[in-house]
């Protein structure tokens, strides 16, 4: 790709994606845009631009994951500079975009802060997003700009295609009814089974698995998800299917978000390992998941999202190996 294709093209990246950025930018041969974001004292953020932008195609990535308001803040604040500063276009990056589980009103008296946060995006001055397996596939329609959903189903198949003979007879389980069709996809995709949990949910941290649909007798489970927060329906699902006689159980999640007793709970021996990718960077922080996490890039998806976008070429072209995404 030479320069003269992406001289206009400009990638930034927030504090929570620099890692993800510069492999992305390394993806599209060219070198990732300088800025910096200072914080003050009192906690105020200012985000500085080091390098002219007016009239071009910017991007900026930043996942809104812990802590989310520092990082939803750095990426208002970014999306008014770029504006401030005559950028041509400007299209947010969210890798991970929090508060995706506030999505509707299942009691009384309660937000919809995704829906806050896309009215926040859009009065920042964003032109478009990208964005990576969001909690709910509607959320895109809480925008009103275009949004380009990006499923991370082909990381993960180039992944489990090179481990496939070492899995065994396979079982595809979803930890819950709304994933049933992403598991089903995996399911054909890999060449196994597929088995439903239904799960009852107390509260925020608290799960309680039902029953089992299906056999996973002797088999390896694999168990998909958008994300693994606390790890408690996971570890539940798991105990399950063990029971029932499971040989081995793998985690798989595009977003790790790993809080609270995640780690703690994903280190059992319950699990063999945890499959995520590095929407969230995870840093030095899953110390007891060692040898136990794999950690898959997605520079290349949302590279080839953005060099496509640029471009004005189809970035549905990219959702063929796809598994459809959770509603």
């Amino acid at each position: 790709m030479n320069h003269g294709a992406n001289g206009d093209l400009k990638i930034f990246a927030g504090r929570s994606s620099e890692v993800l950025t510069e492999r992305m930018c390394a993806h599209l041969k060219m070198d990732m845009g300088a800025s910096h974001t200072v914080v003050f004292p009192d906690g105020e953020l200012l985000v500085k631009l080091e390098e002219d932008v007016r009239g071009r195609d910017c991007y900026v990535v930043i996942s809104t994951c812990a802590p989310v308001n520092d990082n939803l803040m750095e990426l208002l604040t970014f999306v008014d500079c770029l504006r401030r500063a005559s950028a041509a276009r400007v299209t947010v990056v969210t890798p991970y975009f929090g508060y995706a589980r506030q999505d509707r009103k299942d009691e009384g008296r309660v937000p919809i802060t995704a829906k806050l946060v896309a009215n926040l995006i859009t009065a920042a001055g964003a032109d478009r997003v990208l964005a990576v397996d969001l909690h709910a596939a509607q959320i895109q329609g809480f925008f009103d700009l275009p949004v380009d959903h990006l499923s991370a189903t082909p990381v993960f198949l180039d992944y489990f295609n090179t481990v496939r003979k070492e899995l065994g007879d396979l079982c595809l389980v979803s930890p819950d009814v709304g994933n049933v069709k992403v598991s089903e996809g995996m399911a054909n995709l890999l060449g196994g089974d597929l088995a439903i949990i239904n799960k009852r949910r107390l509260s925020g941290s608290t799960v309680v698995t039902g029953n089992l649909i299906g056999s996973v007798e002797g088999k390896t489970v694999l168990m998909f998800d958008d994300m693994i927060s606390t790890a408690g329906t996971v570890v539940e699902a798991a105990k399950l299917v063990m029971n029932r006689g499971a040989k081995q159980v793998i985690a798989a999640a595009t977003h790790g978000v790993l809080v609270g007793p995640a780690l703690e709970r994903l280190s059992s021996d319950l699990i063999s390992k945890v499959v995520v990718t590095n929407t969230i960077p995870q840093g030095d922080r899953v110390g007891p998941l060692k040898g136990k996490l794999v950690e898959l890039c997605v520079s290349k998806l949302l590279g080839e999202a953005i060099n496509r976008i640029h471009n004005n070429q189809s970035v549905s072209a990219l959702f063929q190996k796809n598994a459809g995404t959770k509603r």
